[in-house]
Protein backbone atom coordinates (compact mmCIF):
# COMPACT_ATOMS: atom_id res chain seq x y z
CA UNK A 1 0.00 0.00 0.00
CA UNK A 2 1.19 3.52 -0.80
CA UNK A 3 0.46 6.82 0.91
CA UNK A 4 1.59 10.40 0.47
CA UNK A 5 3.41 11.33 3.69
CA UNK A 6 5.50 14.21 4.94
CA UNK A 7 8.98 13.41 6.15
CA UNK A 8 7.82 13.72 9.76
CA UNK A 9 4.88 11.39 9.15
CA UNK A 10 7.18 8.91 7.43
CA UNK A 11 9.63 8.92 10.35
CA UNK A 12 6.79 8.01 12.69
CA UNK A 13 5.70 5.27 10.32
CA UNK A 14 9.25 3.98 10.04
CA UNK A 15 9.55 3.75 13.81
CA UNK A 16 6.31 1.77 13.93
CA UNK A 17 7.39 -0.66 11.21
CA UNK A 18 10.78 -1.14 12.88
CA UNK A 19 9.20 -2.39 16.11
CA UNK A 20 9.87 0.75 18.12
CA UNK A 21 8.36 0.57 21.62
CA UNK A 22 8.74 4.13 22.89
CA UNK A 23 9.30 7.69 21.69
CA UNK A 24 9.86 10.94 23.55
CA UNK A 25 10.34 14.53 22.42
CA UNK A 26 10.02 18.19 23.21
CA UNK A 27 8.11 20.00 20.43
CA UNK A 28 10.14 22.24 18.16
CA UNK A 29 9.74 23.24 14.52
CA UNK A 30 10.47 21.48 12.18
CA UNK A 31 10.36 18.25 14.23
CA UNK A 32 7.07 18.65 16.11
CA UNK A 33 4.81 16.52 13.93
CA UNK A 34 6.95 13.39 14.39
CA UNK A 35 5.58 12.63 17.86
CA UNK A 36 2.13 13.92 16.91
CA UNK A 37 2.07 11.13 14.33
CA UNK A 38 3.85 8.51 16.42
CA UNK A 39 1.02 8.75 18.94
CA UNK A 40 -1.28 7.26 16.29
CA UNK A 41 0.45 3.91 16.73
CA UNK A 42 -0.71 2.31 19.99
CA UNK A 43 2.28 -0.04 20.00
CA UNK A 44 4.58 2.95 20.65
CA UNK A 45 4.47 4.59 24.09
CA UNK A 46 4.76 8.25 23.06
CA UNK A 47 5.29 11.15 25.45
CA UNK A 48 6.18 14.83 25.58
CA UNK A 49 9.17 15.45 27.84
CA UNK A 50 9.83 18.71 29.74
CA UNK A 51 12.97 19.16 27.62
CA UNK A 52 15.15 17.35 25.10
CA UNK A 53 17.68 16.11 27.66
CA UNK A 54 14.94 14.30 29.54
CA UNK A 55 13.54 12.94 26.25
CA UNK A 56 16.87 11.35 25.32
CA UNK A 57 17.39 9.98 28.82
CA UNK A 58 13.93 8.37 28.78
CA UNK A 59 14.55 6.55 25.52
CA UNK A 60 18.04 5.59 26.70
CA UNK A 61 16.35 3.81 29.59
CA UNK A 62 14.09 2.01 27.12
CA UNK A 63 17.16 0.95 25.15
CA UNK A 64 18.98 -0.32 28.23
CA UNK A 65 15.91 -2.41 29.06
CA UNK A 66 16.06 -3.99 25.60
CA UNK A 67 13.45 -1.97 23.69
CA UNK A 68 13.82 0.05 20.52
CA UNK A 69 13.16 3.75 21.10
CA UNK A 70 13.83 7.17 19.63
CA UNK A 71 13.89 10.81 20.70
CA UNK A 72 13.01 13.68 18.32
CA UNK A 73 13.96 17.33 18.56
CA UNK A 74 14.85 20.36 16.49
CA UNK A 75 18.50 21.18 15.96
CA UNK A 76 18.93 23.47 18.98
CA UNK A 77 17.29 20.79 21.14
CA UNK A 78 20.37 18.63 20.62
CA UNK A 79 22.32 21.31 22.48
CA UNK A 80 20.16 20.53 25.51
CA UNK A 81 20.48 16.77 24.99
CA UNK A 82 24.21 16.81 24.30
CA UNK A 83 25.21 15.78 27.82
CA UNK A 84 23.63 12.31 27.72
CA UNK A 85 24.31 11.94 23.98
CA UNK A 86 28.09 12.09 24.29
CA UNK A 87 28.21 9.51 27.08
CA UNK A 88 25.67 7.25 25.34
CA UNK A 89 28.25 7.03 22.56
CA UNK A 90 30.51 5.34 25.14
CA UNK A 91 27.92 3.11 26.80
CA UNK A 92 26.41 1.98 23.55
CA UNK A 93 22.94 0.48 23.54
CA UNK A 94 20.98 -2.70 24.10
CA UNK A 95 17.81 -2.08 22.11
CA UNK A 96 18.19 0.22 19.11
CA UNK A 97 18.44 3.93 20.03
CA UNK A 98 17.84 6.72 17.50
CA UNK A 99 18.02 10.49 17.92
CA UNK A 100 16.17 12.43 15.22
CA UNK A 101 17.47 15.97 14.74
CA UNK A 102 15.53 18.35 12.48
CA UNK A 103 17.80 21.17 11.28
CA UNK A 104 16.44 24.49 10.05
CA UNK A 105 18.58 26.09 7.29
CA UNK A 106 17.42 29.67 6.57
CA UNK A 107 16.04 29.80 10.15
CA UNK A 108 12.38 29.58 9.15
CA UNK A 109 11.52 29.20 12.84
CA UNK A 110 14.77 29.19 14.79
CA UNK A 111 17.31 31.46 16.45
CA UNK A 112 20.29 29.98 14.60
CA UNK A 113 21.00 27.60 11.73
CA UNK A 114 23.57 25.28 13.26
CA UNK A 115 24.62 22.23 11.28
CA UNK A 116 24.04 19.18 13.46
CA UNK A 117 26.17 16.92 11.30
CA UNK A 118 28.93 18.30 13.49
CA UNK A 119 27.28 16.70 16.53
CA UNK A 120 27.59 13.27 14.93
CA UNK A 121 31.28 13.86 14.35
CA UNK A 122 31.82 15.36 17.82
CA UNK A 123 29.90 12.63 19.67
CA UNK A 124 31.38 9.92 17.40
CA UNK A 125 28.10 8.37 16.35
CA UNK A 126 26.81 7.53 12.85
CA UNK A 127 24.34 9.85 11.12
CA UNK A 128 21.85 9.11 8.34
CA UNK A 129 20.27 11.80 6.15
CA UNK A 130 17.18 10.92 4.05
CA UNK A 131 16.36 12.75 0.83
CA UNK A 132 12.60 12.08 0.66
CA UNK A 133 9.75 10.63 2.69
CA UNK A 134 10.39 7.06 1.52
CA UNK A 135 13.92 7.26 2.84
CA UNK A 136 12.66 8.86 6.07
CA UNK A 137 10.66 5.70 6.68
CA UNK A 138 13.30 3.27 5.45
CA UNK A 139 16.18 5.00 7.25
CA UNK A 140 14.40 4.73 10.61
CA UNK A 141 14.47 0.94 10.28
CA UNK A 142 18.08 1.12 9.09
CA UNK A 143 18.99 3.37 12.03
CA UNK A 144 17.65 0.87 14.56
CA UNK A 145 19.46 -1.98 12.84
CA UNK A 146 22.77 -0.08 12.71
CA UNK A 147 22.33 0.92 16.34
CA UNK A 148 22.08 -2.68 17.46
CA UNK A 149 24.71 -4.04 15.05
CA UNK A 150 27.38 -1.50 16.00
CA UNK A 151 26.31 -0.93 19.62
CA UNK A 152 25.79 2.80 19.20
CA UNK A 153 23.17 5.53 19.22
CA UNK A 154 22.37 6.60 15.66
CA UNK A 155 21.41 10.12 14.61
CA UNK A 156 18.94 10.71 11.78
CA UNK A 157 19.09 14.23 10.38
CA UNK A 158 16.35 15.97 8.46
CA UNK A 159 15.95 19.58 7.41
CA UNK A 160 12.84 21.73 7.18
CA UNK A 161 12.24 20.79 3.53
CA UNK A 162 12.39 17.06 4.20
CA UNK A 163 10.37 17.34 7.43
CA UNK A 164 7.46 19.15 5.82
CA UNK A 165 7.53 18.12 2.15
CA UNK A 166 5.38 15.17 1.07
CA UNK A 167 6.09 12.33 -1.31
CA UNK A 168 4.85 8.82 -2.04
CA UNK A 169 5.78 6.14 0.49
CA UNK A 170 5.47 2.39 0.15
CA UNK A 171 4.17 1.15 3.50
CA UNK A 172 5.27 -2.07 5.13
CA UNK A 173 4.22 -4.25 8.03
CA UNK A 174 5.45 -3.92 11.59
CA UNK A 175 8.32 -6.21 12.56
CA UNK A 176 9.04 -6.95 16.17
CA UNK A 177 12.53 -6.07 17.39
CA UNK A 178 14.97 -8.97 17.98
CA UNK A 179 15.33 -8.41 21.74
CA UNK A 180 12.73 -9.15 24.40
CA UNK A 181 12.65 -6.25 26.88
CA UNK A 182 13.76 -7.07 30.39
CA UNK A 183 16.33 -6.17 33.01
CA UNK A 184 19.87 -7.23 32.18
CA UNK A 185 22.64 -5.95 34.41
CA UNK A 186 25.87 -4.88 32.71
CA UNK A 187 27.31 -2.26 35.03
CA UNK A 188 30.79 -2.26 33.49
CA UNK A 189 29.25 -1.16 30.19
CA UNK A 190 26.57 1.20 31.45
CA UNK A 191 28.10 2.86 34.51
CA UNK A 192 30.49 5.47 33.15
CA UNK A 193 32.97 5.83 35.97
CA UNK A 194 36.39 6.86 34.65
CA UNK A 195 37.72 3.30 34.82
CA UNK A 196 34.86 1.94 32.73
CA UNK A 197 34.86 4.90 30.34
CA UNK A 198 38.58 4.44 29.57
CA UNK A 199 37.84 0.90 28.44
CA UNK A 200 34.88 2.01 26.30
CA UNK A 201 36.66 4.87 24.48
CA UNK A 202 38.86 2.62 22.29
CA UNK A 203 35.73 0.66 21.40
CA UNK A 204 34.12 3.87 20.14
CA UNK A 205 37.11 4.62 17.90
CA UNK A 206 37.18 1.07 16.47
CA UNK A 207 33.43 1.21 15.89
CA UNK A 208 33.67 4.41 13.85
CA UNK A 209 36.58 3.06 11.80
CA UNK A 210 34.60 -0.08 11.01
CA UNK A 211 31.52 1.95 10.12
CA UNK A 212 33.57 4.03 7.69
CA UNK A 213 34.79 0.86 5.94
CA UNK A 214 31.35 -0.70 5.87
CA UNK A 215 29.69 2.51 4.65
CA UNK A 216 31.17 2.01 1.17
CA UNK A 217 29.03 -1.10 0.77
CA UNK A 218 25.82 0.24 2.30
CA UNK A 219 22.92 0.70 -0.13
CA UNK A 220 22.18 4.02 1.61
CA UNK A 221 25.29 5.38 -0.15
CA UNK A 222 25.17 4.93 -3.89
CA UNK A 223 27.06 5.91 -7.03
CA UNK A 224 25.04 7.16 -9.98
CA UNK A 225 27.41 7.38 -12.95
CA UNK A 226 26.24 9.35 -15.96
CA UNK A 227 28.27 12.04 -17.72
CA UNK A 228 31.86 11.80 -16.35
CA UNK A 229 32.49 15.49 -16.96
CA UNK A 230 30.63 16.60 -13.79
CA UNK A 231 30.51 14.73 -10.47
CA UNK A 232 28.52 15.94 -7.48
CA UNK A 233 28.58 14.63 -3.91
CA UNK A 234 25.42 15.54 -2.05
CA UNK A 235 22.75 14.35 0.39
CA UNK A 236 19.28 15.08 1.75
CA UNK A 237 16.91 17.43 -0.07
CA UNK A 238 19.78 18.77 -2.16
CA UNK A 239 20.02 15.44 -3.96
CA UNK A 240 16.55 16.13 -5.40
CA UNK A 241 17.59 19.62 -6.51
CA UNK A 242 20.79 18.39 -8.14
CA UNK A 243 18.95 15.67 -10.06
CA UNK A 244 16.41 18.24 -11.27
CA UNK A 245 19.01 20.82 -12.31
CA UNK A 246 21.65 18.43 -13.70
CA UNK A 247 19.89 15.22 -14.76
CA UNK A 248 22.95 14.05 -16.72
CA UNK A 249 25.56 14.65 -14.01
CA UNK A 250 27.17 11.81 -12.09
CA UNK A 251 26.17 11.83 -8.41
CA UNK A 252 27.44 10.25 -5.23
CA UNK A 253 24.34 10.25 -3.06
CA UNK A 254 25.19 9.94 0.61
CA UNK A 255 22.55 8.42 2.86
CA UNK A 256 25.11 8.15 5.67
CA UNK A 257 26.85 11.48 6.07
CA UNK A 258 28.97 10.37 9.02
CA UNK A 259 31.24 8.54 8.88
CA UNK A 260 31.86 9.13 5.19
CA UNK A 261 32.41 6.10 2.93
CA UNK A 262 36.02 7.05 2.13
CA UNK A 263 36.65 4.32 -0.44
CA UNK A 264 33.44 5.17 -2.27
CA UNK A 265 34.41 8.85 -2.33
CA UNK A 266 37.83 7.99 -3.78
CA UNK A 267 36.31 5.76 -6.44
CA UNK A 268 33.78 8.39 -7.46
CA UNK A 269 36.37 11.17 -7.58
CA UNK A 270 38.64 9.07 -9.80
CA UNK A 271 35.92 8.64 -12.42
CA UNK A 272 34.79 12.27 -12.90
CA UNK A 273 36.63 15.26 -14.36
CA UNK A 274 35.24 18.00 -12.10
CA UNK A 275 34.09 17.27 -8.57
CA UNK A 276 31.65 19.40 -6.57
CA UNK A 277 30.15 19.08 -3.10
CA UNK A 278 26.66 20.53 -2.80
CA UNK A 279 25.73 20.82 0.89
CA UNK A 280 23.91 23.31 3.09
CA UNK A 281 25.52 25.26 5.91
CA UNK A 282 28.99 24.01 6.96
CA UNK A 283 31.55 22.45 4.58
CA UNK A 284 31.15 19.21 6.52
CA UNK A 285 31.56 16.79 3.59
CA UNK A 286 33.85 19.08 1.64
CA UNK A 287 36.48 19.30 4.40
CA UNK A 288 36.59 15.51 4.75
CA UNK A 289 36.92 15.04 1.00
CA UNK A 290 39.80 17.52 0.96
CA UNK A 291 41.38 15.64 3.88
CA UNK A 292 41.46 12.57 1.61
CA UNK A 293 43.69 14.57 -0.74
CA UNK A 294 40.96 15.00 -3.33
CA UNK A 295 40.50 18.26 -5.24
CA UNK A 296 36.92 19.47 -4.90
CA UNK A 297 34.86 22.64 -5.31
CA UNK A 298 32.44 23.54 -2.54
CA UNK A 299 31.87 26.57 -0.36
CA UNK A 300 33.89 28.91 -2.57
CA UNK A 301 30.95 28.47 -4.94
CA UNK A 302 27.90 27.60 -2.84
CA UNK A 303 26.76 29.92 -0.02
CA UNK A 304 27.80 29.05 3.53
CA UNK A 305 24.77 30.78 5.07
CA UNK A 306 21.12 30.04 4.45
CA UNK A 307 19.17 27.38 2.63
CA UNK A 308 20.42 26.10 -0.72
CA UNK A 309 17.35 26.52 -2.90
CA UNK A 310 17.32 25.29 -6.49
CA UNK A 311 17.73 28.91 -7.60
CA UNK A 312 20.83 29.43 -5.47
CA UNK A 313 22.36 26.18 -6.66
CA UNK A 314 21.65 27.14 -10.27
CA UNK A 315 23.26 30.55 -9.81
CA UNK A 316 26.40 28.96 -8.38
CA UNK A 317 26.60 26.43 -11.20
CA UNK A 318 26.23 29.23 -13.74
CA UNK A 319 29.24 30.95 -12.18
CA UNK A 320 31.15 27.67 -12.41
CA UNK A 321 30.27 27.37 -16.09
CA UNK A 322 28.34 24.15 -15.51
CA UNK A 323 24.95 25.63 -16.46
CA UNK A 324 23.79 28.40 -18.73
CA UNK A 325 22.02 31.44 -17.30
CA UNK A 326 18.26 31.62 -17.83
CA UNK A 327 15.70 34.39 -17.50
CA UNK A 328 14.51 34.22 -13.87
CA UNK A 329 11.92 37.01 -14.28
CA UNK A 330 8.96 34.70 -14.70
CA UNK A 331 9.87 32.83 -11.52
CA UNK A 332 10.14 35.93 -9.32
CA UNK A 333 7.60 38.26 -10.84
CA UNK A 334 4.61 36.83 -8.99
CA UNK A 335 5.85 38.11 -5.63
CA UNK A 336 6.86 41.58 -6.78
CA UNK A 337 4.90 44.38 -5.17
CA UNK A 338 3.31 42.23 -2.47
CA UNK A 339 3.40 43.79 1.00
CA UNK A 340 5.42 42.04 3.67
CA UNK A 341 3.53 40.19 6.38
CA UNK A 342 5.59 40.24 9.57
CA UNK A 343 4.74 37.73 12.31
CA UNK A 344 2.31 38.90 14.96
CA UNK A 345 0.57 37.66 18.07
CA UNK A 346 -2.93 36.35 17.44
CA UNK A 347 -6.01 38.49 18.13
CA UNK A 348 -6.87 37.91 21.77
CA UNK A 349 -3.35 36.76 22.72
CA UNK A 350 -2.96 37.10 26.51
CA UNK A 351 0.66 38.24 26.10
CA UNK A 352 -0.18 41.47 24.28
CA UNK A 353 -1.31 43.47 27.31
CA UNK A 354 1.73 42.38 29.34
CA UNK A 355 4.17 43.75 26.78
CA UNK A 356 2.14 46.94 26.42
CA UNK A 357 2.47 47.47 30.18
CA UNK A 358 6.19 46.66 30.15
CA UNK A 359 6.75 49.20 27.40
CA UNK A 360 4.87 51.88 29.34
CA UNK A 361 6.95 51.12 32.43
CA UNK A 362 10.17 51.35 30.37
CA UNK A 363 11.29 47.93 31.60
CA UNK A 364 14.45 46.27 30.34
CA UNK A 365 13.00 42.94 29.20
CA UNK A 366 15.12 39.81 28.94
CA UNK A 367 13.08 37.56 26.67
CA UNK A 368 12.76 33.90 25.86
CA UNK A 369 11.67 31.48 23.12
CA UNK A 370 7.95 31.29 22.40
CA UNK A 371 5.04 33.26 20.94
CA UNK A 372 5.90 36.06 23.34
CA UNK A 373 9.21 36.60 21.53
CA UNK A 374 6.99 38.60 19.15
CA UNK A 375 6.87 41.23 21.90
CA UNK A 376 10.03 42.42 20.15
CA UNK A 377 8.03 43.43 17.07
CA UNK A 378 6.57 46.93 16.63
CA UNK A 379 4.41 48.52 17.79
CA UNK A 380 4.99 46.78 21.13
CA UNK A 381 8.80 46.79 20.77
CA UNK A 382 9.18 45.60 24.36
CA UNK A 383 11.89 42.94 24.35
CA UNK A 384 15.61 43.62 24.68
CA UNK A 385 17.29 40.18 24.64
CA UNK A 386 16.49 36.63 23.50
CA UNK A 387 19.04 33.82 23.28
CA UNK A 388 17.62 30.36 23.92
CA UNK A 389 15.08 28.33 25.87
CA UNK A 390 15.06 29.29 29.54
CA UNK A 391 17.78 31.95 29.26
CA UNK A 392 15.66 34.98 30.16
CA UNK A 393 15.84 34.44 33.92
CA UNK A 394 19.59 33.84 34.04
CA UNK A 395 20.17 36.89 31.84
CA UNK A 396 18.05 39.04 34.13
CA UNK A 397 20.19 37.89 37.07
CA UNK A 398 23.36 38.70 35.15
CA UNK A 399 22.21 42.12 34.00
CA UNK A 400 21.22 43.05 37.55
CA UNK A 401 24.70 42.14 38.83
CA UNK A 402 26.48 44.98 37.03
CA UNK A 403 24.07 47.86 36.46
CA UNK A 404 23.66 50.78 38.89
CA UNK A 405 21.36 50.17 41.86
CA UNK A 406 18.69 52.60 40.65
CA UNK A 407 18.40 50.74 37.33
CA UNK A 408 18.03 47.24 38.76
CA UNK A 409 14.31 47.63 39.26
CA UNK A 410 13.88 48.04 35.51
CA UNK A 411 15.01 44.47 34.77
CA UNK A 412 12.18 42.01 34.02
CA UNK A 413 12.48 38.46 32.66
CA UNK A 414 9.57 37.03 30.67
CA UNK A 415 9.12 33.31 30.03
CA UNK A 416 6.28 30.99 29.02
CA UNK A 417 4.87 28.18 31.12
CA UNK A 418 6.29 25.40 28.94
CA UNK A 419 9.65 27.16 28.59
CA UNK A 420 9.84 27.74 32.34
CA UNK A 421 9.42 23.99 32.89
CA UNK A 422 11.87 23.26 30.05
CA UNK A 423 14.90 25.09 31.44
CA UNK A 424 13.67 28.07 33.45
CA UNK A 425 13.31 26.48 36.88
CA UNK A 426 17.06 26.38 37.51
CA UNK A 427 17.32 30.03 36.51
CA UNK A 428 14.76 31.05 39.11
CA UNK A 429 16.49 28.85 41.70
CA UNK A 430 19.75 30.65 40.95
CA UNK A 431 18.04 34.04 41.11
CA UNK A 432 16.67 33.30 44.57
CA UNK A 433 19.86 31.63 45.82
CA UNK A 434 22.08 34.53 44.79
CA UNK A 435 19.71 37.25 45.94
CA UNK A 436 18.87 38.91 42.63
CA UNK A 437 16.21 41.61 42.78
CA UNK A 438 14.95 41.15 39.23
CA UNK A 439 11.32 40.36 38.44
CA UNK A 440 10.18 37.25 36.56
CA UNK A 441 6.91 37.12 34.61
CA UNK A 442 5.68 33.62 33.73
CA UNK A 443 3.23 33.90 30.85
CA UNK A 444 0.98 30.90 31.53
CA UNK A 445 -1.28 30.28 28.54
CA UNK A 446 -1.83 26.61 29.47
CA UNK A 447 -0.13 25.20 26.37
CA UNK A 448 3.08 25.02 24.31
CA UNK A 449 1.67 27.45 21.80
CA UNK A 450 4.27 28.44 19.22
CA UNK A 451 5.04 24.89 18.06
CA UNK A 452 1.38 23.98 17.57
CA UNK A 453 -0.40 23.89 20.94
CA UNK A 454 1.18 20.79 22.45
CA UNK A 455 0.54 19.74 26.03
CA UNK A 456 3.15 20.10 28.75
CA UNK A 457 3.37 19.34 32.49
CA UNK A 458 1.40 22.52 33.27
CA UNK A 459 -1.50 21.77 30.90
CA UNK A 460 -2.99 18.77 32.69
CA UNK A 461 -2.84 16.29 29.78
CA UNK A 462 -0.26 13.96 28.22
CA UNK A 463 0.57 13.47 24.55
CA UNK A 464 -1.62 10.35 24.67
CA UNK A 465 -4.50 12.69 25.67
CA UNK A 466 -4.69 11.20 29.13
CA UNK A 467 -5.40 13.41 32.18
CA UNK A 468 -2.25 14.20 34.15
CA UNK A 469 -1.35 16.03 37.33
CA UNK A 470 -0.93 19.70 36.50
CA UNK A 471 2.13 21.51 37.84
CA UNK A 472 1.09 24.22 40.30
CA UNK A 473 3.29 27.09 39.09
CA UNK A 474 2.65 29.47 42.03
CA UNK A 475 3.39 26.70 44.53
CA UNK A 476 6.52 25.69 42.61
CA UNK A 477 7.83 29.27 42.59
CA UNK A 478 7.19 29.63 46.31
CA UNK A 479 8.98 26.33 46.95
CA UNK A 480 11.98 27.71 45.06
CA UNK A 481 12.03 30.63 47.51
CA UNK A 482 10.60 33.52 45.50
CA UNK A 483 9.84 36.32 47.97
CA UNK A 484 6.63 37.30 46.22
CA UNK A 485 4.42 35.32 43.86
CA UNK A 486 1.36 37.02 42.38
CA UNK A 487 -1.18 35.88 39.80
CA UNK A 488 -2.83 38.41 37.47
CA UNK A 489 -5.34 38.56 34.65
CA UNK A 490 -3.35 39.93 31.66
CA UNK A 491 -6.56 41.21 30.02
CA UNK A 492 -6.96 43.70 32.87
CA UNK A 493 -4.49 46.38 31.78
CA UNK A 494 -4.69 48.54 34.90
CA UNK A 495 -4.19 45.59 37.25
CA UNK A 496 -1.39 44.15 35.13
CA UNK A 497 0.49 47.44 34.98
CA UNK A 498 -0.01 48.11 38.71
CA UNK A 499 1.23 44.67 39.79
CA UNK A 500 4.25 44.77 37.46
CA UNK A 501 5.20 48.23 38.76
CA UNK A 502 4.88 47.09 42.38
CA UNK A 503 6.99 43.97 41.82
CA UNK A 504 9.64 45.88 39.88
CA UNK A 505 10.11 48.01 42.99
CA UNK A 506 10.31 45.05 45.35
CA UNK A 507 13.84 44.59 46.81
CA UNK A 508 13.86 40.78 46.37
CA UNK A 509 13.18 38.11 43.77
CA UNK A 510 9.56 38.29 42.71
CA UNK A 511 7.39 36.31 40.29
CA UNK A 512 4.25 37.37 38.46
CA UNK A 513 2.17 34.68 36.76
CA UNK A 514 -0.27 35.79 34.08
CA UNK A 515 -3.07 33.25 33.73
CA UNK A 516 -5.16 33.22 30.58
CA UNK A 517 -5.31 30.40 27.99
CA UNK A 518 -4.06 30.62 24.43
CA UNK A 519 -6.89 31.64 22.10
CA UNK A 520 -6.01 28.68 19.85
CA UNK A 521 -5.94 26.10 22.64
CA UNK A 522 -7.23 22.74 21.40
CA UNK A 523 -9.39 21.76 24.36
CA UNK A 524 -12.99 22.92 24.43
CA UNK A 525 -14.14 25.01 27.35
CA UNK A 526 -10.67 26.30 28.26
CA UNK A 527 -10.77 29.49 26.17
CA UNK A 528 -13.99 31.46 26.34
CA UNK A 529 -14.49 33.97 23.57
CA UNK A 530 -15.93 37.32 24.65
CA UNK A 531 -18.38 39.55 22.84
CA UNK A 532 -17.09 41.07 19.61
CA UNK A 533 -16.04 44.72 19.98
CA UNK A 534 -17.09 47.51 17.64
CA UNK A 535 -15.85 51.04 16.99
CA UNK A 536 -18.40 53.85 17.17
CA UNK A 537 -17.55 55.81 14.05
CA UNK A 538 -18.96 59.13 15.23
CA UNK A 539 -17.13 59.32 18.55
CA UNK A 540 -13.79 57.90 17.29
CA UNK A 541 -11.31 60.79 17.45
CA UNK A 542 -8.71 59.14 15.22
CA UNK A 543 -6.10 59.23 18.00
CA UNK A 544 -4.70 55.79 17.03
CA UNK A 545 -4.27 54.74 20.67
CA UNK A 546 -5.87 51.38 19.91
CA UNK A 547 -3.19 50.67 17.30
CA UNK A 548 -0.47 50.70 19.98
CA UNK A 549 -1.15 47.07 20.88
CA UNK A 550 -0.70 45.80 17.32
CA UNK A 551 -3.82 43.63 17.28
CA UNK A 552 -4.46 42.12 13.80
CA UNK A 553 -8.21 42.56 14.33
CA UNK A 554 -7.88 46.37 14.35
CA UNK A 555 -7.66 48.11 10.97
CA UNK A 556 -7.15 51.77 10.11
CA UNK A 557 -9.47 53.18 7.48
CA UNK A 558 -8.35 56.62 6.44
CA UNK A 559 -11.29 57.29 4.13
CA UNK A 560 -13.95 56.29 6.65
CA UNK A 561 -16.79 58.86 6.67
CA UNK A 562 -14.60 61.33 4.81
CA UNK A 563 -12.53 61.99 7.96
CA UNK A 564 -9.01 63.08 7.04
CA UNK A 565 -7.56 61.59 10.22
CA UNK A 566 -9.16 58.24 9.62
CA UNK A 567 -10.99 55.87 11.93
CA UNK A 568 -10.33 52.55 13.59
CA UNK A 569 -12.27 49.51 12.50
CA UNK A 570 -12.46 46.14 14.26
CA UNK A 571 -12.82 43.07 12.05
CA UNK A 572 -15.66 41.09 13.66
CA UNK A 573 -14.31 37.85 12.19
CA UNK A 574 -10.95 38.28 13.96
CA UNK A 575 -11.98 39.90 17.24
CA UNK A 576 -12.06 37.57 20.26
CA UNK A 577 -13.47 40.13 22.69
CA UNK A 578 -10.33 40.28 24.87
CA UNK A 579 -11.26 43.90 25.76
CA UNK A 580 -7.74 45.37 25.72
CA UNK A 581 -8.44 47.90 22.97
CA UNK A 582 -11.57 49.14 24.77
CA UNK A 583 -9.47 49.87 27.86
CA UNK A 584 -7.08 51.97 25.76
CA UNK A 585 -9.75 54.16 24.17
CA UNK A 586 -10.04 57.41 26.15
CA UNK A 587 -13.09 58.49 24.19
CA UNK A 588 -15.21 55.42 24.90
CA UNK A 589 -15.54 54.75 21.19
CA UNK A 590 -15.00 50.99 21.48
CA UNK A 591 -17.82 48.95 22.89
CA UNK A 592 -19.20 45.44 22.83
CA UNK A 593 -21.51 44.23 20.10
CA UNK A 594 -25.06 43.96 21.38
Amino acid sequence: MKEILSGNEAIARGAYEAGCLAASAYPGTPSTEILENTVKYSEINSSWAPNEKVALEVVAGVSFAGGRAFAAMKHVGVNVAADPLFTLSYTGVRGGLVLVTADDPEMHSSQNEQDNRNYAKFAKVPMLEPSDSQECKDFMRLAFELSEKYDTPVMLRTTTRISHSKSVVELGERSEAPLTPGLARDAAKLVMLPGNARIRHPFVEKRMAQLSLDASNMPANRLEFRNPEIGIITSGALYQYVRELLPDASVLKLGMVHPLPSELVREFASRVNRLFVVEELDPFIEEQVRALGIKVTGKELFPLCGELTPGRIRSALVVAGVMEAIDETSATGASEGLPSRPPNMCPGCPHRGVFFALKQLKAYVTGDIGCYTLGFMPPLSAMDTCICMGASIGMATGVAKVIPEEEKKKVVAVIGDSTFLHTGINGLMDMVYNGSTATVIILDNRITAMTGRQDNPASGFTLMNEPAKRIDLPLLCRALGAGSVRVVNPFDLDETKRVIKEEMNRPETSVIITEKPCVLIKREGVFEKGDVLLVDEESCAGCRACLAIGCPAIEWRSAMSGDKKGKAFIDPFLCTGCDICRQLCKFGSIGRKI
